[in-house]
């Protein structure tokens, strides 16, 4: 696997960056915090998504942006890929909004994922490995350089199981084994329904149950014999039980029908006593309308005199209502127009009189206005005064800064102070840095000395371990001390320069103080000056208005003079309307007494008319009821004439002889029931034993079958309990191999990678037991656990393994496979120069074993020159943003910034 391209949006310090990576080796370097290992990080994050982050994906997207992108390109086994993944923040969360990957099967068929969990295990199985599996093979992450050597055996081995795929098989033998148990169950529990259904049958057999069903049957039939007689007898019964019944039921029809007929005739005589007494009734009502229709027509004939008709008819009426209410509409419209007028003239006179008051009023109020009119120009006179006295106050403050900006550093012009202080910023910030990878460095050199001393006190070498007498590194000690005190003398330096631009930076501050007294000094004085402008432009204005509104209070008292006098004039005018309203409303009320007679008189002369319409109604309802006397005593007749017909149509005697034949046959029914049911009951008795035993007859059929199953099942379950017992012996077999010649090849790998970047006098070799514990011989045959090697030493004893696993890997078990890149982040960090030079030559070892791309962060000066590729970050100090550029040639690297180690 090859990493070809990086493409990252807003991806923690990088705004915009696009990067292509190549076979061999490339080192991206540039300082501390320039954001080197969040290229790497990218790759990672692009591969495996949130799996791969340390943290969280708010931590992914630049400080106050709301999205970010990651774009990847690589080839796999032959095959190119492209990854893009792009985030949204909303509010305090952080989602993903796009992620896909494209490329094909390796036949040209194109292959598409969508999501970031499709992604994700598509990568997944395509590597061979999840993000854990990575980041143990191939990816040394910043401060992870010792994680296998600190690891227990136990952890290591799950590492490189899980990596070389031997998880499966332990897997695969667990799930054998659960198989085997469930097999065993399933068996046991066989057997015991075996022996279940062997009793079962055994205890069917000892019950002769054919005999047993063939004497049920013959009696089954005797009783059948018995029911059949019974109920023939019985139907004969049931026929003269009906017959009877027939006779009895029509004879008991009749009475009902009889006693019908009476009921009517009596109802059809109570209606007609009742119709004849409500025709007495509305005869009384007919005679009492008529009086008082008479009485009406005498009150009619006194209120017609009382009117100007002559006679009462619909039509005079009608006509002389029209007319007064004529008259009455007119007079009522011409007492609205003339209070219509008089209020206007009243309104009008009002109107005129608070007119003149308000004009009185307004006057008033010009002449206060004109007195604070002038009031105001006098005081924005004093105002000016006031402004100019205190710009000539501040001229000589600006006159006094100016002195104190150029005595406190002459080589800064007023303007320039503040990118002067910025420039001094950077410097101080760069030199806190360097000053901070020196101490770092310091602490790590003194702890090597400290190391060392140990092992000198012990009596061995401090950089291989041997007696001092036989070791050829005795003199390292001292380079590690001398290396401590060129440190110390660095730090010295460094923290006096820091002091000297301390300094410079306070006068900086001073200068930039200044620069903006005086500039607000400026904007100041320009203000004040536009407000004496403004203050002396006011002053004229108000004098000019006051005038005007003295002149306008004369117009206004003059013209309220002349509205009260109209005002005394539309008064007159009013009063002279209201008596005219006077007259028209008394004569508007008489007519309005003729029409109150009128209606009176109307109604006198329909109560007459509703009074004759009820005495016709009434004398129509009377001869109605007669008719329907008529009629209901024609009906009377005839319910007489059919009752007596029906009281001659029936013999008492034969009624009695249906009687006799009734009662003999509900009593032999009554008898022959109770027999006849405790003969069926009997019978249902011999069937259910019939049927009991005719289902255990089938139960033993059905039991010899099951019997039949069940033993052909045993049968089979011991041999798939056998199968079980075997494949999971394999399993465990075949993982205990495979792991043996994977400890066999690792360990032979670790050796010769370690003697390549550590061969010496020291060590002889490298031991790695089937359980992964790793022991470290001395040339004596002394063996060492890792930890008691030096802390450089430990760190390319690390490196070394995973290799040596980064090796195993590549080659796996049926040949070479493509691998991802080999990842070194910051591996130099535990190390000194010397063990530094051996991490180099381990680099080139892993691209003499076939690794075709190695990737190192670091600011190492000799692993850049060892580099085919050469990728600088730098970060602008200002936008906090950074940049990746990458070298054709390392050589031509820009290394000036880059701390020394």
């Amino acid at each position: 696997m090859r990493f070809d391209r990086l493409r990252l949006s807003n991806f923690k310090p990088y705004g915009d960056a696009d990067v292509s990576l190549t076979d061999g080796v490339t080192v991206i370097h540039g300082l501390n915090g320039s954001g080197k290992s969040s290229l790497l990080e990218a790759c990672f994050f692009a591969l495996y998504g949130s799996k791969a982050l340390p943290g969280t994906l708010e931590d992914v997207i630049s400080n106050s942006e709301d999205e970010a992108a990651v774009e990847l390109w690589f080839t796999h086994d032959g095959v190119d890929y492209h990854i893009e993944r792009q985030l949204r923040r909303s509010g305090d969360r952080v989602s993903t909004r796009k992620c896909v990957l494209e490329g094909d099967d390796g036949s040209g068929e194109p292959i598409s994922r969508d999501g970031a969990r499709a992604v994700r295990e598509f990568v997944t199985d395509l590597l061979r490995m999840d993000s854990e599996a990575f980041v143990n093979c191939a990816y040394v992450r910043q401060g992870e350089v010792n994680k296998l050597i600190n690891a227990s055996p136990s952890q290591r081995q799950d590492m490189i199981d899980d990596l070389l795929q031997l998880g499966r098989l332990e897997t695969y033998r667990d799930r054998a084994g659960e198989a085997r148990l469930a097999v065993t169950d399933l068996l046991q529990n066989a057997r015991g329904s075996l022996e279940t259904i062997d009793e079962q049958i055994k205890a069917k057999e000892e019950q002769n149950l054919h005999a047993r069903l063939n004497d049920l049957e013959t009696k089954r039939d005797e009783v059948d014999e018995e029911i059949d007689h019974y109920e023939e007898q019985r139907e004969q019964a049931k026929e003269t039980l009906e017959d009877a019944t027939s006779v009895l039921a029509e004879y008991e029809e009749h009475q009902a029908e009889i006693k019908e007929l009476e009921t009517e005739i009596e109802e059809l005589e109570t209606d007609i006593s009742e119709t004849e007494a409500e025709r007495d009734d509305l005869g009384d009502q007919r005679r009492e309308a008529i009086e008082q229709r008479d009485e009406r027509e005498t009150e009619l004939d006194d209120k017609l005199a009382a009117t100007e008709l002559t006679a009462a008819t619909p039509e005079a009426i009608a006509d002389r209502r029209e007319t007064l209410a004529d008259r009455h509409e007119t007079l009522g419209d011409e007492i609205a127009d003339l209070r219509v007028e008089a209020t206007g003239y009243e309104n009008q006179a009002d109107n005129l009189r608070e007119s003149a008051v308000d004009l009185e009023t307004q006057a008033d109020e010009a002449e206060s206005r004109a007195e604070t009119l002038e009031a105001e120009a006098e005081e924005a006179d004093a105002n000016a005064e006031e402004a100019a006295a205190e710009r000539d106050e501040i001229d000589a403050d600006r006159e006094e800064l100016i002195e104190q900006f150029e005595a406190a550093d002459p080589d800064i012009e007023i303007g320039d102070a503040e990118a002067h202080r910025d420039e001094l910023q950077t410097e101080r910030q760069e030199l806190g840095e360097e000053l901070a990878e020196t101490r770092t460095r310091l602490e790590t050199a003194r702890e090597a000395v400290a190391e060392a001393e140990d092992l000198l006190a012990e009596g061995n070498c401090p950089t291989c371990g041997q007696p001092v007498d036989d070791a050829p590194h005795v003199d390292d000690l001292d380079q590690k001390r001398e290396r401590v005190e060129e440190l110390e003398a660095d730090i010295e330096e460094l923290e006096t320069e820091q002091k000297t631009l301390d300094d410079r930076l306070d006068t900086a501050e001073r200068l930039v103080e200044i620069e903006t007294r005086i500039a607000d000094i400026d904007d100041k004085r320009e203000r004040l000056t536009e407000r004496i402008e403004t203050y002396r432009k006011t002053a004229a204005e108000k004098r000019d208005q006051a005038a005007e509104e003295r002149d306008a209070a004369a117009d206004k008292r003059e013209a309220a003079d002349e509205r009260r006098a109209a005002a005394d004039a539309k008064a007159d005018d009013a009063a002279a309307t209201r008596e005219t309203i006077e007259a028209k409303t008394e004569e508007r009320e008489s007519v309005s007494d003729a029409l109150d007679r009128l209606d009176s008189l109307e109604s006198t002369r329909e109560a007459i008319d509703d009074l004759e319409s009820r005495i016709e109604d009434i004398t129509a309802q009377r001869e109605t009821l007669a008719e329907r006397n008529e009629e209901r005593r024609e009906w009377l007749a005839d319910k007489r004439e059919q009752r007596d017909d029906l009281l001659d149509s029936f013999d008492d005697d034969r009624i009695e002889t249906a009687r006799e034949r009734k009662a003999n046959a509900e009593e032999y029914i009554e008898n022959v029931d109770p027999e006849l049911a405790d003969l069926r009951e009997r019978r249902d008795e011999i069937q259910n034993a019939i049927g009991g035993v005719t289902a255990d007859i089938e139960q033993l059929e059905d039991l010899r079958e099951e019997r039949e199953a069940i033993a052909e099942r045993v049968d089979r379950l011991e041999s798939v309990h056998e199968e079980t017992e075997d494949l999971e012996t394999m399993y465990g077999d075949l993982r205990a191999e495979l792991r043996r010649r994977n400890v066999e090849s690792l360990e032979r790998m670790l050796n010769e990678t370690f003697d390549l970047v550590y061969g010496n006098d020291a060590y002889a070799r490298i031991e790695l037991d089937n359980e992964y514990d790793l022991t470290v011989y001395q040339k004596d045959g002394q063996p060492l656990e890792p930890g008691q090697l030096s802390g450089g030493e430990r760190a390319l004893f690390n490196l070394s393994l995973r290799c040596a696993i980064y090796r195993l890997l590549a080659e796996g078990i049926e040949g070479a496979a493509p691998t991802p890149p080999l990842i070194l982040d910051e591996p130099t960090v535990f190390l000194d120069s010397g063990h530094v030079s051996r991490l180099v030559d381990l680099v080139e070892e892993m691209r003499g074993f076939g690794v075709r791309q190695i990737l190192i962060v670091s600011h190492d000066e000799e692993l850049v020159g060892a580099a085919d590729e050469l990728i600088t970050v730098e970060k602008d100090p200002t936008t906090n943003r950074s940049t990746a550029t990458r070298a054709a040639d390392p050589e031509l690297g820009s290394l000036g910034g880059v701390a020394d180690d």
